[in-house]
């Protein structure tokens, strides 16, 4: 199989030593920041990030989450960024460049950045914060300046619509994540085990510049069925013929991914059983797609993924769910396994979402793997992916 190469202009941001957005646009996202904070009534901000979680720390300063990052933003001002560990604010100054400060957090980030509020002269209850900040700094922060708030469903809303130049990235992302659904279908062969196909999926991309999302794998025989969903942990299990191997990828290229999902069958075609689970992923995927654009209702999805329930079947994840710097609203499940409550926020163009009917039976034992990451636009849905939808025979 033959994928596309990039485009070259988004060639040219992969070949950069490391890829900058432009001015324009990390001012547009500062303006966005500030209008937040003024309609919540605050004057600063703390972001944070660790254990390469908060993606607000790369959207604000392009310095991707390692260990604890906690910044500080205050309108008018340049950003101040605190890491642990000591060796990493060398590299951070660089990708970082437009950061007032970049230093070392020494015993404590979260001290140090109450140190640099106060400099600024924060006053109480006038301080936000977003990311996954834990118990000890946020306990830290109220003692100093009272309220805290939190600003991170504001974070989600300005992250929901994408800008032209961020789905060039994830459009690198989703291209990276097709090599390594690529390399995981030329791998596939009986007596190759889940681990050697996790790092084939790998040597797909991580040569081209990209990094891993997640890669999970299923290995499982069609006629005595076992496994419904690909598990988040590699087993030492190897293939056999008669088997279906199926896969969610997630490769990224500087926090920017994309996400695809397919099922293969190995020496031989699906069993009936395995034949009637992908028909009905694939005529739930087909429904979805044809009811999102810009306008549509998380209802009218949730309505259209009933073919799978129609079929006898039922899922193990969600249906849909918002993509792109998280794992964004709407989050929706199907009617024989409901989410959360369903909003009645519609659809925007630019919004990124996956698409993934992960139709399985209803004893859990069998399941298929179908589905990608799309793009609404006005009038309906662009693939930000190439991998071929098919359920292929290997």
């Amino acid at each position: 199989m033959t994928l596309p190469p990039l485009a070259p202009h988004l060639q040219r941001i992969v070949d950069a030593e490391y890829p900058r957005f432009s001015d324009g646009e990390m001012a547009q996202r500062r303006a966005a920041m500030e209008a937040v904070l003024a309609e919540a009534g605050c004057d600063h901000l703390v972001f944070y990030g660790a254990n390469r979680a908060g993606s607000s720390v790369q959207w604000l300063t392009q310095w991707p989450v390692t260990t604890e990052a906690v910044g500080v933003f205050s309108p008018g001002k340049g950003d101040a960024l605190f890491l642990q560990y000591v060796n990493h604010p060398p590299l951070a100054r660089k990708l970082a460049d437009k950061a007032e400060i970049v230093e070392w957090g020494g015993e404590s980030s979260i001290r140090k950045a109450m140190d640099e509020l106060e400099k600024r002269g924060a006053r109480e209850n006038k301080v936000g914060v977003i990311g996954p900040v834990n118990f000890d700094a946020h306990a830290a922060l109220s003692a100093r300046f009272g309220k805290v708030t939190n600003l991170n469903r504001a974070y989600v809303k300005l992250r929901r619509v994408k800008s032209s130049e961020e789905l060039d990235w994830f459009r690198i992302g989703a291209w990276l994540s097709d090599r390594g659904m690529e390399g995981l279908r030329n791998a596939i062969r009986p007596g190759v085990s889940e681990r050697a196909l996790a790092d084939a999926i790998e040597r797909g991309y991580v040569g081209l510049g990209g990094t891993t999302g997640i890669h999970f794998i299923g290995t499982t025989p069609m006629r005595d069925p076992q496994v419904a969903a690909p598990s988040q942990f590699h087993s030492s299990r190897r293939v056999a013929a008669g088997d279906i191997v199926f896969s969610e990828i997630t490769a990224t290229f500087w926090d920017h991914s994309g996400q695809v999902l397919r099922s293969f069958t190995v020496g031989e075609g699906p069993t009936p059983l395995y034949r009637d689970l992908h028909a009905a992923a694939d005529a739930a995927f087909d429904a979805i797609v044809k009811v999102l654009r810009a306008g549509a209702t998380p209802a009218q999805v949730v309505e259209a993924s009933g073919v799978i329930e129609d079929a006898g079947f039922t899922v193990i994840d969600d249906i849909l769910h918002g993509y792109g710097g998280g794992y964004f609203p709407p989050i929706l499940g199907t009617r024989s396994r409901p989410g959360a409550p369903v909003p009645e926020e519609p659809f925007e163009a630019g919004m990124m979402v996956v698409v993934q009917p992960n139709v399985t039976t209803r004893d859990g034992k069998a399941g298929v793997q179908t589905g990608e990451c799309l793009l609404i636009t006005q009038d309906g849905t662009e693939r930000m992916h190439a991998y071929p939808r098919e359920f292929a025979q290997v």
